[in-house]
């Protein structure tokens, strides 16, 4: 029930998944029962095997204080969507709805992996010469400490490699400069456990990135504090939008600038598709027992659609057990300088 057209874009997204993949899905759509069905209805699904209904009387909205919300509102789509997965009755679960609540009810609901101080939510970026950089965190958690970075570091290189065949995952720490003696606390005290984990062999830390780096093909994954990695997405959410107004703008100053204007328009269409992020639906929590994909509020039919087939992936590619067993691996992290990690 959560996002600015639900439930029926939901249900049409859903419908798409299966659709995508046959046989291989089972979608449970919580939340108001009269509204889904009439929404599946209208798609003409409504003899479909493959689509469930999971009665719920109340919805966790936009304006809602997660915590409070989580706690007053049992019977919400999203606090019972994810007790399926903690029950083991689903294996993964997607919303567009309320982002902190989401996060803060598959950490509480759910419980994070042992090893795990900190869940994060990671955005892919298109890169000039093709592919992707993974930039975590981008926005579950503001005040990050050193040790939440490199925990990052670590699930965003086994994000990075099983989803997008990145082998032996370049990490890059996001500062404003490259060298060593540039950065604020954060980035020094991060720096140095990164170096750690790359001596011991746990991840391919290779030093500072700038932001200008995040579209280029310099590292596989950039680790940042929630509070930047946010501030980077939106802008780079916004780039799009700019571009299309802009242009909009110049078709309107004469008949041959429109047709420039159209000419372009299709060119730009195509090279930022990667931008755009209904190819990608959302975001994953990484770090929680179960799979969880967070969706924008607005998310259209296909950007639910591309949610469920990436959760569909985590799962079959089982990150949450190797994730799980990295961080299981991680030993005593410490600074030289003593300073609380």
């Amino acid at each position: 029930m959560g996002g600015d057209f639900s439930p029926k874009n939901e249900v049409l997204g859903a419908i798409e998944a299966l659709e995508a993949s046959p046989g291989k899905i089972h979608v449970v759509l919580a939340g108001d029962k009269p509204k889904i069905e009439a929404a599946i209805k209208t798609a003409g699904a409504s003899d479909r095997k493959d689509l469930e209904i999971l009665a719920t009387t109340e919805v966790i909205g936009m304006e809602d204080e997660p915590v409070s919300a989580l706690r007053q509102k049992r019977d919400s789509s999203i606090v019972r969507g994810l007790e399926l997965v903690k029950s083991g009755d689903s294996q993964a679960f997607v919303s567009a709805g309320n982002t902190g609540a989401v996060m803060s009810g598959a950490t509480l609901l759910l419980g994070r992996i042992k090893g795990c101080s900190r869940p994060t939510i990671g955005s892919q970026f298109p890169r000039a010469e093709g592919g992707f950089t993974l930039v975590f965190d981008v926005g579950a958690t503001v005040d990050s400490k050193p040790i939440h970075l490199l925990e990052y570091a670590v699930m965003g290189s086994i994000y990075t490699h099983e989803m997008f065949g990145a082998m032996n995952p370049k990490v890059g720490l996001l500062s404003v400069g490259e060298e060593k003696s540039k950065g604020n606390e954060l980035v020094f005290l991060s720096a140095e456990l990164l170096e750690q984990a790359k001596e011991k062999g746990k991840i391919n830390f290779v030093g500072n990135v700038e932001g200008r780096d995040v579209l280029k093909s310099t590292v596989d994954v950039i680790v940042c504090d929630g509070f930047v990695g946010n501030v980077v997405l939106k802008f780079a959410e916004s780039i799009v939008g700019v571009i299309r107004t802009r242009l909009v703008q110049y078709s309107k100053t004469g008949l041959l600038n429109k047709l420039k204007a159209g000419i372009t328009a299709s060119v730009f269409r195509v090279m930022f598709k990667d931008f755009d992020y209904q190819e990608y639906g959302g975001v994953p929590l990484l770090g929680v027992k179960g799979v969880a994909i967070i969706g924008h509020g607005r998310s259209t039919p296909r950007a639910i659609k591309n949610m469920v087939l990436k959760a569909q992936e985590m799962v079959e590619r089982r990150i949450n057990e190797k994730i799980a067993a990295a961080l299981a691996e991680n030993e005593p992290v410490s600074i030289q300088s003593g300073i609380n990690v």
